[in-house]
């Protein structure tokens, strides 16, 4: 029996992550699922963000986390959301941020005539790594002549195991394309140990075609062209920029989904967007991409067949328009909820 730790977040965190568990209780019943008081207003009680007993949990009696939204206009900092998030992608070491830029209404695609056919790409973005570690600093702050450094950091490891972890999700999907993604003719240190590594793994999967882009090439092509990528590999912050973009081609960031993965050990799982403070409470938050990312979490807990139902049941809620305000639909959160389990 799979454990579920379930972190509702702030503002509509809560509120899409409870239709999520909805579809979770209805799928899969043998699930247990725990939930933990933690977010801004654990913060603002005790000061609480991620405690040592909490996290010791996770990784030693957890399968997955699924995870709401966080930030709270309450905590200007934000400090309890990069403890806990942050923290937990460190110190779990999810290494890969897997994020699908899947399209499944044309109709809500900002590209005219591109279909679901066109748009079916998985985002392998390197997690650990990069700009996104903290290391530099700032000197003479405040004054004229302030120096502010951030560093970028790459490793033989770091890069090596998510470009493996790229090519092997396309060799088991019988997929034929990765490309990689870098900024290579600007940043010859980092983008050469990316350029090596790539080619090393690449030439162990003849069978794949391996191609490599420039990051704001990248971009444009997928504009232009989504249909031309399948897996794309790229490190921390060129994947965060990407995804983005991309959540915008499948229909907007209330459809995108993301998992934060090491293969065979605790891995969390949150939808793409903010807490959204500005609609809390009205009822109205988009459920879809906190019920795709349940799919995601089944699918990575070994049940495949109830990842393909929510696919389903998502994509026909929105061809049928049972969508919030958000989507151009009239529904409430609940009413979105409703519309899933009836046609689970």
């Amino acid at each position: 029996m799979s454990r579920i730790a379930i972190v509702p977040g702030d503002g509509i965190g809560a509120e899409v992550i409870a239709e999520g568990v909805r579809v979770l209780q209805h799928l899969a019943p043998d699930l247990a699922l725990e939930h933990f008081d933690l977010g801004a207003d654990r913060y603002l009680r005790d000061g609480a963000t991620l405690p040592d007993d909490v996290f010791v949990r996770w990784r030693d009696e957890f399968d997955a986390i699924y995870l709401g939204a966080l930030g709270d206009p309450r905590v200007p900092s934000n400090v309890h959301a990069k403890d806990i998030l942050l923290g937990s992608r460190f110190r779990l070491d999810l290494f890969i941020n897997q994020r699908p830029i899947k399209l499944l209404d044309a109709r809500r695609s900002v590209l005219k005539d591109k279909g679901p056919q066109d748009i079916d790409i998985m985002v392998f973005r390197e997690n650990t790594e990069d700009l996104y570690t903290g290391m530099g600093g700032t000197f003479k702050e405040g004054t004229p002549d302030e120096v502010a450094q951030e560093v970028c950091i790459a490793t033989r490891k770091g890069v090596e195991r998510i470009v493996r972890a790229a090519f092997a999700y396309a060799a088991e999907r019988g997929l034929s394309r990765v490309c990689m993604s870098d900024k290579s003719n600007a940043m010859r240190h980092t983008g050469g140990l990316w350029q090596r590594t790539f080619r090393e793994v690449a030439a162990e999967y003849p069978g794949i075609e391996a191609s490599h882009l420039y990051v704001d090439v990248l971009a444009m092509e997928l504009v232009r062209a989504p249909e031309r990528f399948q897996v794309i590999v790229t490190s921390n912050l060129f994947g965060d920029i990407i995804t983005d973009l991309g959540a915008i081609l499948q229909g907007g960031i209330g459809l995108a989904c993301s998992g934060n993965i090491h293969p065979g050990r605790v891995s969390l799982f949150e939808p793409v967007h903010g807490s959204a403070p500005d609609i809390t409470g009205k009822g109205i938050a988009n459920p879809l991409a906190a019920v795709l990312t349940a799919g995601m979490m089944l699918e990575f807990l070994g049940r495949p067949d109830d990842h393909a139902r929510i696919q389903a049941a998502v994509r026909g809620c929105l061809l049928a328009d049972e969508v919030t305000p958000e989507l151009g639909g009239t529904l409430s959160t609940r009413a979105v909820g409703d519309a899933l389990l009836a046609r689970l």
